[in-house]
């Protein structure tokens, strides 16, 4: 006899009063919702991004491009500053400051203004990136789902940090990577509640987000361009590449903050600020070569090995300036995305210089391996740093290049600077609420 309705109810209700039954619950609903805002968040962007490239080649250019920066950001700004303004920024330190027991009002209102206001930043120009959106939607879309499962008090912040794993994993479609940062960077913590519901709502939002293909960079769509290799011989060149994003990544990081205290000095609203960066980018991308009004593109050509010396070389200061300004104003938008780009800028110029001395390694080996060092000299998060460009690559030859570029860039980066930059974020947004020790410079 088959199971009628009401009976098939009781058991998933009987099957949910289990606090761990529960949690794995609401992991697959946060990893399912993550990978659909990714892909909300990807074809958002994607559509008003082709609209203002292309705008941009059918009517002046000099109009255009500062025009959709300055119309997006002021738009941007307003619903930020408006409707949630803990939606300003990456949001990833806010996410912390929950995790931490400070209350941060993360919801619906925060994930849809997110949402919304993200698009329209990133799709107007700005320089960052949208694994920002994502990743505070997945911990809001958690604190929500919460309100209405209420999961035990030992599992709370782990699904939150779960929420946020789960948007990096859909923004990347790099579930382990999605793990490995809630493990180095929001939790600190390998506990097996940690790893069950971080592994179920990774995996199911990188899913997701692949099946839409919604990842923010799909190298497997480079596959046939792509040339990876690695000898012994490259090692020196390696170490170099890895002390060069250490020192870069953290000036990085201080540029960063100076913008953001600079910006908090000015007699101007979010809305007015967030305009006003939106406006200097679109000129400055005015002024650049015609490429850079498509980042994807951008991306692409230097990964690759497509691009000559100069363009990475401009590449790198263009997208280094442009992301300072972009997120000094509270724009809402991540930092992952960028620091990639800058790193594999940086890796390529430091692969030709490999061919012009030895001829024996690839540009784009160097590029690939780049991404992970300035991200890992950035965040701070070597593992996931090497993971999430292994998993978007799927190449074992970039395993050892990562490993020694990832580790001596953390290694320098602490040297010169300790904490990640959501370290210092957290420190500088809600400095008086943390505990003492963390509150310390």
């Amino acid at each position: 006899m088959k199971p009628t309705v009401p009976d098939f109810t009781k058991s998933i209700l009987s099957f949910l009063k289990e606090k761990e039954h529960l949690a794995i619950f609401q992991a697959c609903v946060i990893g399912l919702s993550a990978g659909l805002a990714a892909g909300v968040v990807k074809f958002g962007i994607d559509w008003l991004g082709t609209l203002r490239v292309n705008d941009s080649y059918a009517l002046p250019a000099y109009i255009v491009l500062p025009g959709f920066g300055l119309v997006g950001g002021l738009i941007a700004g307003f619903l930020v500053e408006r409707f949630a303004p803990e939606a300003s920024g990456s949001g990833i330190p806010q996410v912390e400051a929950l995790i931490k027991g400070i209350q941060v009002p993360l919801g619906w209102r925060v994930a849809i203004t997110k949402l919304v206001s993200g698009i329209i930043a990133i799709g107007s120009g700005l320089a960052l990136g949208r694994e920002g959106p994502t990743v505070q939607v997945g911990a809001s879309l958690a604190v929500e789902l919460n309100k209405v499962l209420p999961a035990a008090p030992e599992h709370k912040k782990h699904l939150i940090a779960a929420g946020a794993g789960a948007g990096l994993a859909a923004a990347f479609g790099a579930p382990l990577a999605g793990v490995l940062f809630i493990i180095e960077e929001l939790l600190k913590d390998i506990s097996s509640v940690t790893l069950g519901t971080a592994t179920i709502a990774c995996f199911i939002g990188a899913i997701v987000s692949r099946s839409a293909n919604a990842q923010t960079l799909n190298l497997n769509l480079l596959e046939e361009t792509l040339k990876t290799s690695f000898s012994g011989w490259e090692i020196p060149f390696y170490i170099l590449l890895g002390i060069l994003a250490g020192v870069l990544g953290s000036f990085f990081n201080s540029a960063v903050l100076k913008c953001l205290d600079w910006n908090a000095k000015i007699p101007l609203g979010l809305t007015y600020r967030v305009g006003l960066a939106g406006l200097i980018t679109g000129l400055l991308v005015y002024a650049l070569p015609t490429f850079f009004r498509d980042n994807a593109g951008l991306r692409e050509m230097i990964i690759s090995g497509h691009a000559s010396w100069e363009l990475a070389a401009i590449a790198f200061c263009a997208q280094f300036f442009l992301t300072v300004i972009a997120y000094g104003s509270g724009a809402p938008g991540g930092l992952f995305a960028p620091s990639l780009v800058l790193g594999a800028a940086l890796g390529y110029l430091v692969g030709l210089i490999e061919q012009a001395t030895l001829g024996s390694g690839f540009a784009s080996t160097y590029a690939l391996a780049g991404m992970g060092a300035f991200f890992s000299a950035v965040v701070r998060v070597p593992i996931t740093a090497i993971v999430i460009v292994f998993e978007m690559s799927n190449d074992l030859n970039l395993v050892s290049p990562l490993m020694i570029s990832c580790i001596v860039a953390f290694l320098v980066g602490e040297r010169i600077s300790k904490g990640s930059i959501y370290d210092k974020l957290l420190n500088l947004s809600f400095k008086d609420q943390l505990p003492k020790e963390r509150s310390e410079p």
